[in-house]
């Protein structure tokens, strides 16, 4: 058995019995004990995993799910930055930020991570383009809707760009705000997408170069979808999958995990129950070990202890946090020195899910 450290998190309000019963355990309004297990490494990639309680009562589809089976919609609407989505069945769907939705006029990464209510009605989403330059149908694809969402965003760097909130200003009116949008500006929803756009080239010619075989396709050489596609990609992402998969599915009361690459801490996701996290680890992993090998070419250091994994999920708990609705969920967003920590939880306080990233 691992060893395992314990986390606290302060409770700030009560919640009764009968609303956890009901909906995702919260991770900041009650006492909760957490566990970070030791690393399991492979290559330049440590996975600590987080234990806990798991919630009762189902669990939500995963966009990708929803998406193979028909459930879920996302359309076009001529703007770069903002889809609709549309959920036709009758179960909820869980929507991480970084989820890559392929197809349409240009393939895109969501940017809020939200739960999808049954029968949802068409709402907008934020999106950013992860493909420069086209704008039209693709081979046989459909134009006017995204086919599937098995990969998501391989990099702490331009999910900083997609989430990070907007440094302070001098003139308030410099700084553009939507939180439907969610794009706190970076300089404006624009300098996000070109703060993109450059993760993604980058993405592409580290693994191009690591991997001495460029992973460009020819049939959208800016398309990050069809990059992560890459054969030779997949095969080295396989080994990373072989290596670590099997932890994370070992037991029930694993709810998430912390990432360190190159012996630094990069990310962290948690989430209410073991079943989400499970229907999640899989793309969680591939997008991990991806990111892995954008920086094999950078000299590894030993893998940090589980203490300090547990300190980096809890960074920014007593930072400056600021608070928004998007689509009927509210995200609070925590800034300490090194890292960001967002939590996304449910109208009824019910706790959806927690990202942080290093700065």
């Amino acid at each position: 058995m691992d060893a395992m450290f314990h986390i606290e998190f302060s409770a700030i309000a009560a919640v009764a019995a009968s609303v956890l019963a009901a909906s995702p355990l919260s991770l900041s309004d009650r006492d909760a004990a957490f566990h970070v297990s030791d690393p399991a490494t492979h290559e330049n990639l440590a996975i600590y995993l987080v234990r806990g309680e798991s919630a009762g009562g189902p669990t939500p589809l995963t966009l990708q799910e929803a998406m193979e089976q028909g459930a879920v919609q996302v359309h076009e609407t001529g703007d770069v930055n903002e889809l609709t989505i549309e959920n036709v069945g009758d179960q909820e769907v869980f929507i991480q930020a970084g989820d890559i939705v392929k197809g349409g006029q240009q393939d895109r990464v969501l940017s809020a991570s939200l739960i999808l209510p049954p029968d949802s009605g068409q709402m907008p989403i934020a999106a950013f383009c992860v493909e420069q330059g086209r704008w039209s149908q693709r081979g046989e694809e459909e134009v006017g809707m995204f086919a599937s969402s098995d990969a998501a965003l391989p990099s702490r760097e331009a999910k900083l760009a997609l989430r990070a909130p907007a440094a302070a200003a001098a003139d308030p009116d410099d700084i553009e705000v939507s939180a439907q949008r969610n794009v706190q500006a970076f300089g404006g929803v624009y300098d996000r997408q070109g703060k993109v756009w450059e993760s993604v080239s980058k993405i592409q010619k580290d693994l191009s170069d690591n991997l001495a075989e460029s992973v460009v396709s020819e049939a959208s050489p800016s398309s990050l979808q069809l990059a992560l596609e890459n054969e030779t990609l997949d095969l080295e992402v396989d080994s990373y999958v072989a290596a670590l998969e099997a932890d994370g599915v070992a037991d029930d009361d694993i709810i998430g995990f912390v990432v360190a690459v190159n012996g630094k801490l990069v990310s962290a996701d948690i989430y209410p129950s073991n079943g989400l996290f499970r229907k999640m680890w899989k793309k969680n992993l591939r997008a991990s070990a991806t990111e892995a090998l954008t920086h094999a070419d950078v000299d590894a250091e030993a893998a940090p202890d589980a203490e300090a994994a547990r300190a980096f999920i809890e960074t920014g708990a007593d930072g400056d946090e600021q608070t928004e609705t998007i689509a009927g969920v509210t995200l609070k967003t925590r800034v300490s020195d090194s890292a960001y920590a967002f939590d996304v939880a449910r109208a009824d306080g019910g706790w959806v899910h927690r990202n942080v990233l290093a700065k």
